[in-house]
This record gives structure tokens, C-alpha cells and sequence, in this order.
């Protein structure tokens, strides 16, 4: 099940939300709280159902696993050795779960290529969502471990593990910030600021999917689903600037519509993006792209790393571990390990730049950055290394400016053609929707808006297409 899909709309989202509000108002917090649980666990297995009992075995063992690591931290009874060693099984067994589904292919093919042994590919199904929800439970072990997590209800833990709106797709959220909004009983009273503020938000989401992150990047992936021998100057860098802003709109659209849902509970949810395509370098690129992510990296990659005054474990070899398990997070290939390599390099450059205050013109900086996220989007999204040097030669190929068939890219659609544009419009010069929830007031004109959006991405809502981070 997805958002923006007539099911989740229509059916599933009223239902949850009455069902919620009601149980509340007559005073059955708890059953208000496990009829979430419940949906959110139906939601899961609506997309995953095969993977759905590993699921809740996870979510299950990791809260017994938390609870003994906080145990052990208050009874104060074992070394920290012992201690180090339960922490090391928890992240282990979470590790391992998702090594199995994401990574044992790319192993078997590498052992393949380097042992020149024939060990047949398994072709495991990726479950929805295995990735975000991995990483907040290895948070909580981590926190579990310092010390900085308190003994929550079972319930409460639930829903901070399983509360549908980030369950697939993220943000990734942390226990500090989501629990305590669970524990607190004026949530769960309606408030119908809150209701329209997360509609607004919802809708401001399920346009970016539908409207414009749909068309784009079904245009964008038939180019790279089948990259041409030789592409030519235009072609390449249409397509290629075409999925860099559907890929955001995508991302965005669901967190955004995540928000929503969440604010429509009571649920502040952390917002994920900041205008990121208005970035000057890459280290403020990755400052406003995927916040939740970049912030669980620093706090639990980066900082395990950097040592100050370590030349051996300094900010740029910090810098650049954290990137590489960015790109192998992002996916099992080398072309992702790459990309994350490659954005560790920038962020390195843009904060040596930084510490010896050289910096270029803003717009200088901020063309170099955008051809560099653009350019680094097309190993993001080709198969092969050697589709992203068809492309990247595509890129130079002045040459074919100059043929007399100049026209854009036979696979551009006239809705590419008119959303591709007004996507760069929004993504350069429109406030973002983080700016738009901090200054929303409920009014008439802003349910109209949120009505038209909603209404608009209805009429196109027909293919359902899944997120691009759906099974990831």
C-alpha cells in the first residue's frame, strides 16, 4: 500500500484515523494506541507479506535486546566487554537480516568474478522498508548502550518502530523524539489545526509524487533503462537533469506526505529536506538532502570514527567512511559505493575550502554544484559503469549540437516537457515545504489549495506507481 493510491486514501487512512480519535474520546488510550500498532502492522504486510513474520520477530528481539542493554547499563553488574559483546550481537543480527536481502547477490556475483566459481544467484526479494526501519533499531540498541533510553512501554516502542507514516520510506526518526510524543495523552485529542496544517502538507506531498515526480522519472528511466551507443549533448543531459529532479521530487513527496500524516496524529515528524538544488557546495548540499539520514550517519557512522587531533581517524577519513556506508546503504553495487565515494570527496574539498576560507562566487558555486549532483545522479541510476560512461560522454559530446535532427530527446513525453521545467521553477526559486508548514494558518484558501492538489493528483492516481525508495 502506498499514500497516493486510491486504498490508502479512501479506505485505509479514514478508518485508522476515526478509528484512532474515537477510542481516544472515550478514553481508551491504550486500544487507541494498539489499534495504530495494528494498522501499521497491516500496512506493512499489505506490501511485504512474506517478510512480514521476520519483521515483527526484529522489531520484537531488538526491544528485548534494548531493554537488556539497559538493564545491564542501570544494574551496573557486568564489564563493559560483556556489555560491548550484547551490543555487538544486537547490531549483528540486525546487520546480518539485512545483509541477506539487500547484499547476498552482489557478494555471490563478486565471488563469482574473483573465484571464478558458479554459485547460482538467490534473486531474494528486497522487503519494503528494510533499510530505514534497520537503521532505527540499531539507534535504539546504540542509545540502549549509553544509557540515553529510559524503560518504555512495549506499545510505545511499537509505535516508534512501526508508525506507518515513516515505516517505509522514512524520515528516519529517532526514539527520543517520537516516544515521548506517543506517551503524551493531549495528542491523542483531535485538533483540528493539526488536521488541516498535515492535509496541507499531505497534499503539497501526494502533487510532487503525482504530478511531477511520476511523469519525470518515467520519462527519465526508458533513457536509462536502455542507454543509446551514443547519446547525443541534449539528450544526455536532459535525461540526466530530468531523474535528478524527479528523484527529489519522489523523496520529498513522500516525506512530505509522511509529515502530514503525522501531524494529522499529533506527530511532529523531523522534516527531511531544505531546497537542496539551492546548495553552493556539496557539504550544504548534504546538510539539506535527507536530513534524518545524514544526522543518523554523523551521530552513529561519523562520530564512531573521528577522533580530534587523530591524523589517522580526522574529520576527511571520517568523512569519507561515512560516505562509503552511505553508498553501499544506498545500494548493492559498485556503481552506489562509487557515488558515495565520489559525494565524500566533495564534501571533503567543500570543507577544506571552508577551513581556508577560499570559496567561490555564489554563482559559480552554485553551478559546479548542481552539474556535480547532476552528474553524480547518473551513476546513482545506471545499472552498469559502462551506461554511465555512455551517458557522461553524451554530456560532452558538443558535437552533436551541431547535426541537422536537433530536436529534444525522442523519449520525452509532451508531460516531461511541461513538468521538467516548471520542476526546476519550484525546485530554485519556491519556498519549500518546511517553510510553507512553519508559516501555514488554516483558512479557507489554504483548504482549497489542499483540496485542488488532492483532487489534481486524484485524477492521475490511476497507475499507483510505487516510490522510488518503496523497496529499498
Amino acid at each position: 500500500m502506498i499514500f497516493s493510491s486510491y486504498g490508502f486514501i479512501f479506505l485505509f487512512l479514514p478508518i485508522v484515523f476515526a478509528g484512532y480519535f474515537l477510542l481516544n474520546q472515550l478514553r481508551y488510550r491504550y486500544i487507541a494506541k494498539l489499534l495504530l500498532v495494528v494498522a501499521s502492522f497491516l500496512f506493512y504486510a499489505q506490501g511485504s507479506a512474506a517478510f512480514f513474520p521476520f519483521f515483527l520477530a526484529s522489531v520484537v528481539g531488538n526491544y528485548v535486546m534494548g531493554t537488556l542493554l539497559s538493564a545491564i547499563r542501570e544494574a551496573g553488574t557486568t564489564t563493559r566487554a560483556q556489555s560491548k559483546a550484547a551490543l555487538a550481537i544486537g547490531v549483528a543480527a540486525n546487520v546480518a537480516l539485512l545483509g541477506y536481502y539487500k547484499y547476498t547477490d552482489f557478494f555471490i556475483t563478486n565471488l563469482n568474478a574473483i573465484a571464478h566459481t558458479d554459485v547460482a544467484l538467490r534473486y531474494i526479494v528486497l522487503p519494503i522498508g528494510i533499510s530505514f526501519f534497520t537503521f532505527q533499531l540499531i539507534a535504539f540498541l546504540v542509545d540502549s548502550y549509553h544509557g540515553l533510553t529510559k524503560s518504555y512501554s512495549i506499545i510505545d516502542y511499537l509505535l516508534f518502530i512501526t508508525f506507518f507514516p515513516q515505516l517505509i520510506v522514512g524520515p528516519i526518526v529517532h526514539h527520543g523524539e517520537m516516544t515521548p510524543q506517543f506517551e503524551d495523552e493531549a495528542n491523542g485529542r483531535l485538533n483540528w489545526d493539526n488536521v488541516a496544517a498535515g492535509l496541507f502538507l499531505f497534499s503539497i506531498g501526494c502533487a510532487k509524487k503525482i504530478l511531477l515526480a511520476d511523469p519525470l522519472t518515467i520519462d527519465a528511466q526508458r533513457f536509462f533503462d536502455a542507454v543509446p551507443a551514443q547519446p547525443g549533448f541534449i539528450e544526455a543531459w536532459w535525461c540526466a537533469i530530468e531523474y535528478t529532479v524527479s528523484y527529489y521530487f519522489d523523496l520529498s513527496g513522500y516525506a512530505d506526505m509522511a509529515i502530514g500524516l503525522g501531524k494529522m496524529f499529533n506527530i511532529a515528524i523531523p522534516h527531511n529536506f531544505n531546497s537542496p538544488y539551492k546548495a553552493r557546495n556539496f557539504q550544504d548540499y548534504w546538510q539539506r538532502w535527507h536530513i534524518t539520514l545524514s544526522r543518523f550517519l554523523g551521530d552513529y557512522i561519523f562520530r564512531a570514527v573521528y577522533r580530534k587531533g587523530d591524523a589517522y581517524r580526522n574529520f576527511y577519513v571520517a568523512s569519507m567512511t561515512t560516505f562509503f556506508v552511505s553508498g553501499f546503504w544506498h545500494g548493492a553495487g559498485w556503481t552506489f559505493i562509487a557515488w558515495g565515494v565520489l559525494n565524500g570527496v566533495f564534501v571533503c574539498a567543500a570543507s577544506w575550502m571552508k577551513r581556508h576560507n577560499k570559496r567561490f562566487p555564489f554563482i559559480a558555486a552554485f553551478c559546479l554544484t548542481t552539474l556535480g549532483v547532476t552528474a553524480l545522479r547518473v551513476l546513482f541510476v545506471s545499472a552498469t559503469f559502462s551506461d554511465a560512461w555512455r551517458v557522461y560522454r553524451g554530456m560532452v559530446n558538443i558535437a552533436s549540437l551541431a547535426q541537422t535532427s536537433f530536436a529534444l530527446p525522442s523519449v520525452t513525453g509532451l508531460s516531461a516537457k511541461v513538468f521538467f521545467p516548471l520542476g526546476l521553477v519550484i525546485c530554485w526559486f519556491a519556498p519549500n515545504s518546511q517553510t510553507l508548514a512553519r508559516q501555514f494558518k488554516s483558512s479557507w484558501l489554504t483548504l482549497l489549495c489542499s483540496a485542488a492538489l488532492i483532487g489534481l493528483s486524484l485524477l492521475r492516481m490511476n497507475n499507483g506507481a510505487a516510490f522510488l525508495y518503496f523497496q529499498f
